[in-house]
């Protein structure tokens, strides 16, 4: 018999698979991705934010038509009183079976629209109430990146918008303290720098000259709601001409809040304002 032949395999070789990797060359791969994925998330991040920033406006515009079409059926007129206003915004997903709740002020299903996305998650950060047909509301507030929740009558609705209370309110446009028609936007003029909804942590606010100051810190109780920073230095609006735009921080003292409100007030440049009179985390924001 012949001899068996063994074929002997150096196994100190580094060639063992001459197409894959070594070690060191996996280690660079991953520290290149790694190193690719730190520079571009920043970039993700703020794409991802524009991008709901867009749907957020795109809520305001299905506002308008809502809101407009309202008023086409109602010669021009707006819901008369701060109660009726909440209850726009409820529409028909605000009703319920307590047969002494108040009626929708309109038919249209606005949970769709009711939170920009940004603020679709419901906030615990206090609770808030209007009065109402001897009725109380009450509800959760939310934050600049938590949405507002009703509870306390019909079904629980959340939303991340607040309405322009003045435009409601009995004490309307000729301003607070003095009693005025309900509003007809018919006759308005400057509808454009009439705001109506805006980005915010309660279902209504309003903005008066002399008492809304700039929050101390973001999402200061107490201090001008409507000022919070959902899109970097910005917040969305909706306005009594039916267009749909961002507003700057600052730039929500130049708006024409109710007829006697003064646009060069104490907070504009017009009206003298200067940089260290802003809150600190404010100061590095566009002026007006």
């Amino acid at each position: 018999m012949g001899r068996r032949k063994t074929k002997i395999v150096n196994s100190n070789s580094s060639i063992v698979n001459p197409k894959g990797f070594t070690l060191i060359e996996l280690l660079v791969v991953i520290s290149i991705v790694l190193l690719l994925m730190a520079l571009l998330l920043p970039s993700l991040q703020r794409v991802r934010k524009q991008a709901r920033a867009v749907v957020c406006q795109a809520n305001l515009k299905q506002w308008a038509t809502t809101i407009a079409l309202y008023t086409e059926d109602n010669e021009g007129y707006l819901p008369k009183g701060r109660g009726y206003g909440l209850f726009f915004l409820l529409g028909s997903g605000g009703n319920s079976d307590d047969p002494n709740a108040p009626e929708s002020m309109q038919p249209v299903d606005t949970k769709g629209i009711a939170c920009c996305p940004m603020a679709a998650k419901p906030g615990r950060k206090g609770n808030f109430g209007y009065v109402f047909s001897e009725k109380r509301m009450e509800g959760w507030r939310g934050s600049t990146f938590e949405a507002w929740e009703m509870t306390s009558i019909g079904r629980p609705f959340r939303g991340s918008y607040g309405t322009n209370g003045w435009v409601f309110d009995y004490y309307s446009f000729a301003g607070y303290g003095r009693f005025t028609p309900r509003l007809n936007v018919y006759s308005v003029k400057d509808g454009a720098k009439i705001p109506l909804l805006l980005d915010h942590v309660t279902p209504m606010d309003w903005f008066y000259e002399e008492l809304s100051r700039p929050p101390r810190v973001p999402n200061d109780r107490g201090q001008m709601q409507f000022c919070i920073n959902r899109h970097n230095e910005y917040t969305n609006g909706l306005f009594l001409d039916w267009s749909v735009r961002k507003v700057g921080l600052k730039e929500l003292w130049t708006l024409k809040w109710y007829e006697a409100f003064n646009t060069a007030n104490q907070w504009t440049k017009a009206g003298g304002v200067q940089p260290d009179d802003w809150p600190e985390w404010m100061r590095g924001f566009k002026d007006y």
